[in-house]
C-alpha cells in the first residue's frame, strides 16, 4: 500500500555570524522565521508539521515565498534530514524539484545517467535497462558520450529531465511546472509529466499557479513561515490563503 506520513517534523539551521538579509545573500538555505535560543541565532524552517497521504492523493503546497515548500519537499525525498520528527515513505519515491541532482559537468552524459541512477536508488540492471530510452528521448545522440560542460544548456536540460523522468513513480514531489529544452520539446516533456501524473500514487506539487494546482490537486497544505496553517481541501486551503495575504497586507 503507498503512503506517505509525516509527524511533526521540524527542521532548524543555525545563521552564520556574518548572515545578512540582503536579496543578493545566498548563504541562507531555506525560507522560515528566525529564533535566538540562548544568544544562538536559527532559522526555523519547518515547525510541527503533520500530514498523511495514501494512494490516490493529491496534495497541493501553498505559501508564500519563504513559506517552506521547497524544504518540506527536500525533507520528504530526503535531501535533508529533520531536527525532529520523522517522515514514513511506502513506495518508490522520485522529485522533479531538482532535475539536476547528482549531474557532474566533467562526466559524460552516459556516466551522468548512472550517477542520476545510483541516487535515486535503482539498481545497474534498472539503469542499463533505461539508458538507451533516456538517449534517445533525450535527442542527444552521439554527445551522450562527451562531458556534460560540452553540452548547451538546452541539450543538458533535456537529458536531465529524461533521466528524471524515466522512472515512474509511485510517490512524486514536484516543485513548480518543469520546462525543459526547446518549445517542441517541451510538448513532449508536458506529455511525459501529465503521464506520470495520472499514473502516480501520491503526488506532492508546490507552485504559486492556482490553475495548475486545481487542474492536479484536491488537497493542500497551506504553510507559513514553516509552520502548518491548513490542511485539507483544496479551494478551502486556496480561500484561506488569499484572505490571510489580505489581513497580512492590511497590516502592512
Amino acid at each position: 500500500m503507498i503512503s506517505l506520513a509525516v509527524e511533526n517534523l521540524s527542521l532548524e539551521y543555525r545563521l552564520r555570524k556574518k548572515f545578512t538579509l540582503a536579496p543578493q545573500d545566498r548563504r541562507l538555505p531555506v525560507g522560515g522565521r528566525t529564533i535566538n535560543t540562548n544568544g544562538v541565532r536559527k532559522i526555523v524552517a519547518l515547525d510541527g508539521v503533520s500530514f498523511s497521504l495514501s494512494d490516490g492523493d493529491r496534495l497541493a503546497l501553498i505559501g508564500s515565498n519563504g513559506a517552506g515548500k521547497t524544504t518540506l519537499l527536500k525533507v520528504l525525498y530526503g535531501v535533508f534530514e529533520p531536527t525532529a520528527g520523522r517522515v514514513t515513505r511506502a513506495g518508490r519515491v522520485d522529485a522533479l524539484f531538482n532535475i539536476n541532482l547528482g549531474f557532474r559537468r566533467e562526466a559524460t552524459g552516459r556516466r551522468n545517467i548512472e550517477l542520476r541512477g545510483l541516487i535515486n536508488g535503482w539498481t545497474k540492471k534498472e539503469i542499463n535497462e533505461r539508458m538507451e530510452d533516456i538517449i534517445a528521448f533525450s535527442e542527444i545522440g552521439n554527445f551522450i558520450d562527451m562531458p556534460l560542460k560540452a553540452y548547451s544548456q538546452g541539450m543538458a536540460a533535456r537529458l536531465a529531465f529524461a533521466a528524471a523522468t524515466s522512472f515512474q513513480p509511485e510517490i512524486l514531489l514536484m516543485d513548480e511546472w518543469i520546462g525543459a529544452g526547446d518549445p517542441e520539446f517541451q510538448t513532449k516533456a508536458r506529455d511525459r509529466i501529465e503521464s506520470m501524473l495520472k499514473q502516480a500514487g501520491i503526488i506532492v506539487l508546490a507552485s504559486h499557479n492556482s490553475a495548475i494546482l486545481r487542474q492536479t490537486c484536491t488537497q493542500a497544505l497551506l504553510l507559513e513561515h514553516g509552520n502548518a496553517i491548513f490542511f485539507g481541501p483544496l479551494e478551502e486551503a486556496l480561500t484561506t490563503h488569499a484572505e490571510r495575504r489580505k489581513q497580512t497586507l492590511a497590516k502592512a
